[in-house]
């Protein structure tokens, strides 16, 4: 198992679903964890778990897309953990309208979370990355970004930026010690996911017949915050089951 013994992570959006799953396996592995969301009660039970397992981690409510409840977290996290070296932009939403329904107040949200967002928190802590010589950044895309989606053009957008802001910092911080890499999830069963789609009847059509689970992510996530993809940047590591073939 590749070790993360001594690092401290943040997984925004870590009460449910896969990040919950990203931010177990990371602590499984050995890295102190700030579990963010916006949903204070759901981190609260994802560090729970870990702590039961014998990790370490904090829960922290937050809005990763609110400026000044970043920067309160990030101090908070830094005061208790110490220097932040791994990040996980996985906070996100999704919503289905068709494009002619589709108002800018809902757009706007869209962009706000899930792009504005990984923008905000990556901002806040590289610098620590750049002072530390070593840093792993990993934000989570969707496979909708690579293939579109009907009535998600917002959804495939907000994602697609997230693949494009990947690509520019990995360049722009590659020669630092900093990786930035992205994960885009297929059909994965999530409650998340289960709000829009029959998983089992869309995963009977995929390559693998089945939909994917929130460890597959978190495993893909924690060999790429690893010391063994220090010469792994600026990739999208789909994990789909075969998806992104067909």
């Amino acid at each position: 198992m590749m070790s993360l013994n001594g690092k401290n992570a943040v997984v925004t959006g870590g009460g449910r679903g896969l990040g919950r799953a990203i931010a177990s396996v990371l602590a499984e592995r050995g890295a102190a964890v700030a579990v963010w969301d916006l949903n204070g009660e759901g981190a609260e039970e994802t560090v729970t778990a870990i702590t039961e397992a014998g990790g370490k981690a904090i829960a922290i409510a937050c809005d990763a897309a609110d400026a000044d409840e970043i920067a309160a977290a990030a101090a908070r996290t830094r005061a208790e953990l110490g220097p932040v070296t791994i990040l996980v932009n996985n906070a996100g939403i999704t919503n289905y309208v068709p494009f002619t329904d589709l108002t800018e107040d809902v757009w706007d949200r869209m962009i706000r979370i899930n792009l504005k967002g990984p923008y905000l928190v990556t901002r806040e802590f590289v610098s620590g990355m750049l002072e530390a010589e070593w840093g792993r950044i990993v934000n989570i895309s969707s496979s909708s970004a690579q293939t579109g989606a009907p009535a998600m053009g917002h959804y495939a957008a907000s994602k697609g930026g997230v693949i494009g802001l990947t690509k520019a910092l990995a360049i722009e911080y590659a020669g630092s010690g900093i990786t930035v890499n992205n994960v885009p999830p297929g059909f994965v069963d999530t409650p998340l996911l289960r709000e829009g789609f029959d998983l089992d009847a869309v995963a009977a059509k995929m390559p693998m017949k089945r939909p994917g689970k929130p460890e597959d992510i978190a495993h893909a996530v924690a060999y790429l915050v690893s010391e063994e993809a220090a010469y792994v940047t600026g990739q999208t590591l789909s994990v789909n089951g075969g998806r992104y073939l067909l």
